[in-house]
């Protein structure tokens, strides 16, 4: 899986192997189907703090198309986890829908 690492803030750039490396544990599983990744890590009120660390994660799959989700928190690090299992929760619930899709149930035949 290729993963490109964008951002502007400095502090940000800290994250970069760090972000690597939790995208390469959280989709481990499905790494398969996800051979491109972009993380976006951003301030979005600059110094003032609060609820203002922004992660987007698009990721280019094989099947599903481009998925993109974003999460804002306090920290990087909780942006990160959280747009991560967001992302993750998405891949798996399609996987499953592709998976499933050419099984149907059958009904069980009555006696009459």
């Amino acid at each position: 899986m290729q993963v490109l690492f964008v951002s502007r803030h400095p502090l940000a750039a800290e994250f970069r192997a760090l972000s690597e490396q939790r995208i390469r544990f959280a989709l481990r599983r499905l790494a398969w189907r996800v051979p491109h990744a972009e993380v976006q890590l951003s301030d979005l009120n600059g110094p003032r703090g609060g609820l203002d660390k922004r992660c987007q994660i698009a990721l280019r799959t094989d099947g599903a198309g481009t998925v993109v989700v974003a999460s804002v928190a306090r920290h990087w690090r909780t942006a990160l986890d959280q747009a991560l299992a967001r992302a993750a929760r998405f891949l798996v619930r399609q996987w499953r829908r592709t998976r499933d899709h050419g099984r149907r149930r059958q009904r069980p035949q009555r006696d009459e």
